[in-house]
């Protein structure tokens, strides 16, 4: 089958196009994931282990482009879960504090190990959690696509703190966490090390951001302190999610880091988290203008959604977990 990176010309990224996941099932019955399970052995904590249906794989075929115009790669990559803990059921505010810092401290290993292969430029952890997203297995899971290009995202967003830089000399990630607190209409949580919020510049009607406050480029970069901290942001995020939206809440969670080969001073770690709620009963769908446009509207003011979110966090969320 068909598996290869193809060149869109119009927007100078590249799309996947992995014709064998046609037949990845929807499991059901016995989870793969449990401890003792064909696909995760005996005692652990955090695992990785291989996607059974990667989208890029080491020893993907050899391609040939068609033409100039429509230039194909192979889709050369490495794709793993991360299995996040040993519980059948919940999420990162359902576990305990120790178990969400092994993650992250998972995370950053995994980014060190991956980045020593030659066809890897990137390391992209993410979630996706809930049925509304399309998630198979209810085992708390995340993702790793180490990918032979930068996201296009990611190189957009590379791309402004250049031009920030070059224009007022400054660091982008800092002055908008600076700002931000300058302000405080649009945070949600904070520590000494980082900010939960739910930016200015929002698109989801409760995306939610979680900004450094010091440089930190990579997952590895990481001490134990600071894993921390942010683990304490991301169990917030989840908490009040899971409060504001009921049983079946969902959402994306994406690691945001520097590319893993070349120099990238101003690019800062960060983390986001999309989720497609309005309410507990409606769903945020993107239309015409957000899919055709790029151009994403915003129902609602992102501060009075704050506002909501911190209701729920400061009346309904028991913060004993921290």
């Amino acid at each position: 089958m068909t598996h290869e990176l193809r060149w869109n010309p119009l927007l100078g990224s590249w799309i996947v196009v992995a014709g064998h996941r046609i037949k990845r099932p929807w499991r059901k019955g016995e989870c793969p994931f449990c401890p003792g399970g064909p696909e995760t052995g005996g005692e652990w904590t955090v695992l990785s282990i291989p996607n059974k249906y990667p989208s890029l794989s080491p020893d993907a075929p050899e391609v040939c482009s068609e033409s100039y115009l429509f230039k194909k790669e192979r889709a050369q990559g490495i794709c793993e879960v991360i299995i996040e803990t040993t519980s059948h059921e919940g999420d990162f505010h359902t576990i305990p504090l120790q178990n969400v810092m092994e993650y992250l401290k998972l995370l950053g290993e995994r980014t060190v190990e991956l980045a020593k292969y030659s066809f890897i430029r990137y390391v992209l952890p993410f979630k996706n959690k809930g049925k509304i997203i399309g998630v198979s297995l209810t085992h708390p899971h995340s993702q790793i696509y180490a990918l032979p290009i930068i996201p296009y995202r990611v190189a957009r967003e590379i791309t402004m703190v250049k031009k920030f830089r070059k224009n007022h000399d400054l660091n982008l990630f800092e002055e908008i966490y600076q700002n931000e607190a300058k302000e405080g209409k649009r945070i949600l949580y904070e520590n000494e090390l980082f900010m939960l919020l739910l930016p200015y510049y929002a698109m989801w009607p409760y995306e939610l951001h979680i900004y450094p406050k010091k440089a930190f480029h990579l997952l590895s970069d990481l001490k134990k302190e600071d894993r921390r901290e942010l683990a304490k942001a991301i169990m917030v995020a989840t908490a009040v999610y899971s409060k504001m939206f009921g049983d079946e809440y969902s959402y994306i969670m994406m690691f945001h880091q520097a590319p893993v080969k070349g120099e990238y001073p101003d690019y800062w770690l960060h983390v986001e988290f999309y989720t497609p709620h309005l309410s507990r009963e409606r769903l945020k769908y993107p239309a015409g203008i957000e899919w055709g446009g790029w151009i994403f509207t915003y129902d609602g003011v992102p501060e009075e959604r704050l506002h909501e979110l911190k209701s729920i966090l400061n009346e309904e969320v028991d913060l004993s977990f921290l």
